[in-house]
């Protein structure tokens, strides 16, 4: 029903910004709250950033809080994230995730994922 594509990874070095994209299809994504969850190897998966059912409440974990800014598209089509400042510890997979809650930054809650887009900081 819900399928989402991840882009935007790459290598970059300490210091380094990029943004992430996540494009969403399948279900008007304005009905969709959006998350995005990263893991590295060897660590279990954790929340980064979500952003709530119409956009109106976001929110960001404190190990990425005032660096990584999240947000939507007009159209609910595409979900960003906005990643400045990078240290050698934000290197992960990065996941986008949709749920049907209002608004959650637990991974349990979102049915969808998408497959993932490598972040690499240098030092």
């Amino acid at each position: 029903q819900v399928q989402l594509v991840e882009s935007g990874g790459g290598l970059v070095q300490a210091g380094g910004s990029l943004r992430l994209s996540c494009a969403a299809s399948g279900r008007t994504s304005s009905r969709l709250s959006m998350g995005w969850f990263r893991q590295a190897p060897g660590k279990e998966r954790e929340f980064v950033a979500a952003i709530s059912r119409g956009g109106f409440r976001s929110g960001y974990a404190d190990s990425v809080k005032g660096r990584f800014t999240i947000s939507r598209d007009n159209a609910y089509t595409t979900e960003y994230l906005q990643m400045n400042n990078l240290k050698p510890e934000d290197t992960a997979l990065y996941y986008c995730a949709a749920s049907d809650v209002l608004y959650s930054e637990n991974g349990a809650r979102y049915e969808y994922w998408g497959h993932g887009t490598q972040v690499t900081v240098s030092s």
